[in-house]
């Protein structure tokens, strides 16, 4: 199947060009948002095997959507020269790799903003850019971050921390890269002067741990892992229906009013321990123990839809736990147009997931499926001026990769 090579004119980024170097998963993926919603996006590959992604069986066809893929040695002498004709008119360049390792190749920022001094540059890195040279230097994972940032270390039992999957702590900075780099896009929209980033992963894990992790610094508070409850609250977390689990987030003096009956346990309502204006049922309160233990007890006995209708009514909010097979299933989900099939590069119809969020007057799309390594390396050089003859001899000495 040939692919097309001309984007189509659609969402609210198009018109932006984005160049990017680096694997699996939290800076692809966010060059996919920016696909998704309009941008013109190539993707960078080693001349090697190319992205890891490509080992996958199929998140790889979910993830690599929408963009273009130019295999290409980009630090060898000819390869750096195919790099800075990519970026001469580019919007927004990424590149993840360990701290400095751009740099010691001779890819400095200012030697990009000699080409194109409007140019965003995102250092998407574990530890950072710049600080102890041994951490600048460390591999990095989703994982390793996560244990660095202390972010897994709130997560799990009290016996064991646990990391949230899948990916959680690369897809949490998926979404630190994209927001990044388009509030610098809009800066240098505004001056015409480029912007680096050094986004280090584990600083966007701190951000979202900071939750509890203030409490530690102002006061000296480590609350405890809390596995499938909340560290705080009652009537918070993933209990055990007699059909499977139910999620409830129990907050609010209506809310805690109803609970507290529909368990059996009305009388402690409007108590010295349990006041009528009550709106969080705290663990450090007497009763706490008795109040999950009859909660605990009442999901045992019943359905978890049952339930999930019941405390909805109330104004509680509560979700069954959804398997993939639901997921499918749900209504509102089709509704909401959520799945949506395309066609691969081999021809195979593949099921995947649709542009979000929604985006009104300039709605996303899916224009193109993953291409083959390399596959629009011949497209792309074609376009910045190289002759078929040229092509074939950066070919021949390894410089690029045509699918």
């Amino acid at each position: 199947m040939a692919l097309p090579t001309e984007k189509p004119s659609y969402g609210p980024l198009d018109g932006v060009k984005v160049v990017y170097s680096a694997v699996e998963l939290a800076c692809p993926k966010a060059c996919d948002l920016l696909a998704d919603w309009g941008a013109d996006v190539t993707w960078l590959e080693n001349t090697g095997a190319g992205d890891t992604i490509r080992d996958t069986p199929y998140v790889k066809q979910a993830e690599r959507r929408n963009q273009r893929s130019v295999s290409l040695n980009y630090f060898s002498d000819e390869g750096k020269k195919i790099l800075f004709e990519m970026i001469k008119d580019a919007d927004i360049f990424m590149e993840a790799s360990k701290g400095g390792t751009y740099a010691k190749h001779g890819v400095t920022d200012e030697v990009l903003w000699e080409i194109n001094p409007r140019l965003v540059i995102v250092h998407v890195s574990g530890f950072g850019q710049t600080g102890d040279p041994k951490m600048v230097k460390r591999a990095a994972y989703d994982l390793t971050v996560m244990a660095y940032s202390g972010y897994m270390s709130q997560n799990g039992t009290q016996e064991q921390p646990m990391n949230p999957g899948p990916y959680a702590g690369d897809y949490f900075n998926t979404l630190m890269i994209a927001s990044s780099s388009l509030a610098a896009l809009y800066r240098a929209a505004k001056t015409g002067k480029g912007e680096s980033i050094d986004l280090a992963m584990y600083e966007t894990l701190l951000s979202i741990g900071q939750y509890y992790l203030v409490d530690y610094l102002n006061e000296g508070i480590k609350w405890p892992r809390p596995g499938a409850r909340n560290q705080n609250l009652c009537g918070i977390g993933e209990y055990k229906c007699k059909d499977g689990f139910l999620g409830i987030c129990l907050y609010g003096v209506d809310q805690n009013k109803y609970f507290l009956e529909a368990i059996g346990l009305g009388h402690l309502w409007g108590t010295e321990d349990i006041p009528e204006d009550t709106s969080g049922l705290w663990l450090s309160n007497p009763h706490a123990q008795e109040i999950e233990a009859a909660f605990d007890a009442y999901c045992l006995e019943r359905s978890k839809y049952d339930i999930e209708e019941d405390f909805a009514a109330h104004r509680i909010a509560v979700q069954v736990v959804m398997e993939f097979e639901d997921l499918v299933a749900e209504e509102h989900l089709k509704e909401r147009g959520v799945w949506q099939s395309w066609e691969t590069a081999d021809g195979q119809e593949f099921k995947g997931l649709g542009v979000f969020p929604k985006f009104k007057n300039n709605p996303g799309q899916i224009w193109r499926p993953m291409p083959n390594q390399g596959g629009d390396t011949v497209d792309v050089l074609t376009k910045l001026g190289y002759t078929q003859e040229q092509i074939d001899e950066l070919a021949e000495a390894g410089v690029v990769k045509v699918g």
